[in-house]
């Protein structure tokens, strides 16, 4: 395939750049996932691009930073009498994460202005621009979310850290998109074998248990209930939604985000295998490898689903549930580019 059989133009240099991009937005997702699993998010209490450049590498700058963490809600009620040991372990996990964005403000920023020059960016100098207005976005939410648990609560607000990884995973969509289309993948005609917008219908579904379980995380909810495939030895748990007004139960009742969680989780992995399962008798070319590949990683994300609830919620069975979130909604999205192309 020429670069005048498709528009915009292949540009292999971009697409590579964004797989690079989509990869270290992965990442950020991951050490995001694991700083809110630590309690690590609030232990830097401000906004300083330059103190953000480089870590503490003073006994001073410990001393300001600690101090400075002294003054939260969290340290007073939670962490009083906290060491300086622990608190570096957890400024650790919430200072590689910011820096993590910068790094990918960087390296989004230079070789994006580097293609532009030399025009590479044709026909998709728009979408490039959105990515980074989106990025960019992206760390005011961040901010947005932090400063909601500062003072006044335990932890962020459960709906400003949903939005924050909501957001994550769009910024991550797009990028995949994108670079894709630079490779003008598939390169050959495919076919899934069912309507080309199931794939995209698939993605909102997956969409909204990633928003479940972010507010499920959230809300410090995951270990209330660590047995399956009952909650709390019931089916549907007493008391699920009992709060009032109603949208309290999706922020703070444990029991109905258990609920709301669990049963996205089994409806997204019903469709995916099924997708799958069409994919596989119906499909061709790279939209059958991919829905079948959908099919795959929902069974596996649900089994690390499973062993994540039956952990407690503890980190790295969390942190493997985690990913396997994220290379499902990869995958799916590569499912619906194909059955779109």
């Amino acid at each position: 395939m020429n670069n005048e059989d498709v528009w915009p133009p292949r540009a292999p240099a971009v697409g590579t750049w964004l797989l690079a991009i989509a990869a270290l937005v992965t990442a950020m997702i991951l050490v995001g996932g694991a700083t809110r699993l630590t309690d690590s998010g609030l232990s830097i209490t401000e906004w300083d691009l330059g103190k953000g450049l480089t870590p503490p590498l003073t006994a001073e700058r410990w001393a300001e930073e600690f101090r400075l963490y002294q003054l939260t809600y969290e340290y007073q009620t939670q962490n009083r009498g906290m060491s300086l040991a622990e608190f570096q372990h957890i400024y650790w996990w919430e200072w590689g994460h910011r820096f993590l964005g910068k790094v990918i403000g960087i390296v989004f920023a230079l070789p994006a202005l580097f293609f532009l020059l030399t025009g590479r960016l044709r026909g998709r100098f728009r979408v490039t621009a959105l990515l980074f207005a989106l990025g960019g976005l992206q760390g005011a939410i961040g901010w947005w979310m932090v400063t909601s648990g500062l003072f006044d609560r335990l932890d962020v607000s459960p709906v400003r850290l949903a939005i924050h990884l909501g957001m994550a995973l769009i910024i991550l969509a797009l990028t995949l998109w994108v670079a894709l289309g630079a490779f003008a993948w598939p390169t050959r005609p495919s076919k899934l074998g069912l309507p080309k917008w199931a794939p995209f219908a698939l993605l909102g579904l997956i969409f909204m248990q990633a928003m479940a379980g972010a507010l499920l995380a959230g809300a410090d909810g995951g270990p209330a209930f660590a047995d399956w495939p009952r909650i709390g030895g019931e089916w549907i748990p007493s008391g699920s939604f009992s709060l009032t007004p109603f949208w309290h139960n999706l922020t703070e009742n444990h029991a109905a985000q258990h609920l709301i969680h669990r049963t996205l989780g089994y409806g997204v992995a019903f469709l995916a295998l099924l997708l799958g399962v069409i994919g596989f008798l119906r499909g061709q070319g790279a939209a059958r490898w991919a829905a079948i590949s959908v099919g795959a990683a929902a069974l596996l994300q649900a089994g690390l689903g499973v062993h994540a609830v039956l952990s407690a919620s503890a980190l790295w069975p969390s942190l493997m549930h985690q990913a396997g979130a994220v290379v499902l909604w990869a995958l799916t999205l590569m499912c619906a580019r194909a059955a779109w192309r």
